[in-house]
């Protein structure tokens, strides 16, 4: 059986960062345990951190990426130097990995990651899924994964970031950094099950803009012009603007069908622009469909906050009286309260992880702030923008 022990901790020096983080975490500072997962902010080099873990951990595997920012049981930190891991002991997963990872790619690497977790002792029945936040076609990787294992298997994780200024993203697998990487961690411990949801509470606004011209994940045209010129426009932005400037303001917005909005809590789900080319052409977090409309968004502060606790009433309710033993958590930078010109956070992921502590103690957790997050909507694995999105481990009789 898996058992996960997590923690989070800020130093400069990324040997004292990552040995202090897996003391707190396991209460050793050599632990036996098979897989460690780092999120790191950029002031630290995954690959060094990695490193670190493997001279403490022998033999285990090491799994990091880079964010903007992480959360751990103690809350949110959003420094440089600000490092969350997950230390995961005992029987039940297999890890994947792939390299290559671009739009025109990202099938093809999601069946190469799926084809990696085949042959457990045991059906891999959920995925933890952590892929480069740059250039990636996101609903077609999770296609890749489900063409393998079948549609039937959850996917929740997170796609890596920088600060959010939409230039590289890094990904470490054992010590050896890469930027267009993916990892997978199929978990096939049959005691195990899982819940997973995502929320945002922005608000279309505006006037629509159409997608008139696309190829794969790359937006060509919108209104019959150049996507990325009619984005910077409708932005009221120069087009000196880069994607720092467009990441915190730019969540484009595209509509759900009645049913998924009213699951969701929003009628639209939100698409992130993470890079452009330079002919105009927007790089989409998804393929992009010609004829899709798209709409500018607004945060909404009551609105997230509502959905927040609205989401977690119905994680709650779907497994009552039980808590968590691990949580995965991808989540968004613009989420919060707006006080003293800054977004902050303390107030929502205590909202979060107050309804799935026990006897108020917050089981292990992992979280990043990310490109994009992995949750599910409508019963299918979906890919999601701007949310909060976790997903919950739990403990079930085996065959239950």
């Amino acid at each position: 059986m898996l058992e996960f022990h997590s923690a989070n901790t800020r130093a400069v020096n990324p040997e004292r960062a990552v040995l202090e983080a897996i003391e707190l975490a396991t209460g050793s500072s050599s632990p036996a345990c098979g897989l460690v997962f780092i999120n790191a902010c950029v002031g630290h080099d995954v690959a060094t951190l990695s490193k670190v873990v493997q001279a403490r951990c022998p033999g285990a595997r090491v799994l990091a990426a880079s964010c903007a920012g992480v959360i751990g049981r103690e809350g949110p930190g959003e420094s440089l130097h600000d490092i969350a891991i997950m230390c995961v002991s005992g029987e039940g997963f297999a890890v994947s990995q792939v390299d290559g990872l671009f739009g025109d790619s990202s099938f093809d690497k999601g069946v190469e990651l799926a084809r990696g977790l085949l042959g457990t002792p045991h059906p891999v029945r959920m995925v933890y899924l952590l892929a480069s936040g740059i250039d990636i076609a996101n609903d077609r990787i999770i296609q890749g994964i489900e063409s393998v294992l079948g549609p039937d298997v959850v996917i929740f994780g997170a796609t890596s970031s920088d600060q959010m200024q939409g230039v590289v993203t890094y990904q470490a697998i054992d010590g050896v950094r890469f930027q267009h990487a993916a990892f997978a961690v199929g978990i096939w411990d049959p005691t195990l099950a899982f819940e997973t949801q995502a929320s945002h509470g922005f608000i279309a606004v505006g006037p629509t803009m159409t997608i008139t011209k696309a190829r794969g994940n790359r937006i060509i045209e919108l209104e019959g012009e150049p996507a990325w010129t009619i984005f910077l426009e409708r932005l009221g932005l120069g087009p000196e603007a880069m994607e720092g400037d467009t990441i915190p303001i730019g969540a484009l917005a595209e509509e759900l069908s009645p049913a998924l909005a009213a699951e969701y809590g929003n009628d639209h789900i939100l698409r992130v622009v993470t890079h452009h080319t330079t002919d105009g052409e927007i790089i989409y977090a998804t393929d992009a469909v010609e004829g899709t409309q798209l709409r500018l968004t607004v945060r909404d502060e009551d609105r997230i906050f509502n959905d927040m606790d609205r989401m977690m009433q119905s994680m709650c309710a779907r497994r009552p009286g039980q808590a968590p033993i691990a949580v995965f958590h991808a989540d968004c930078l613009a989420r919060g309260r707006l006080l003293f010109n800054r977004v902050m956070k303390e107030e929502l992921v205590h909202r979060m992880q107050q309804p799935l502590a026990s006897n108020g103690v917050v089981p292990p957790w992992l979280g990043m702030y990310g490109f994009g997050e992995y949750a599910r909507l409508g019963g299918r694995n979906e890919y999601h923008n701007y949310t909060t999105a976790l997903g919950a481990i739990y403990r079930i009789a085996e065959g239950s």
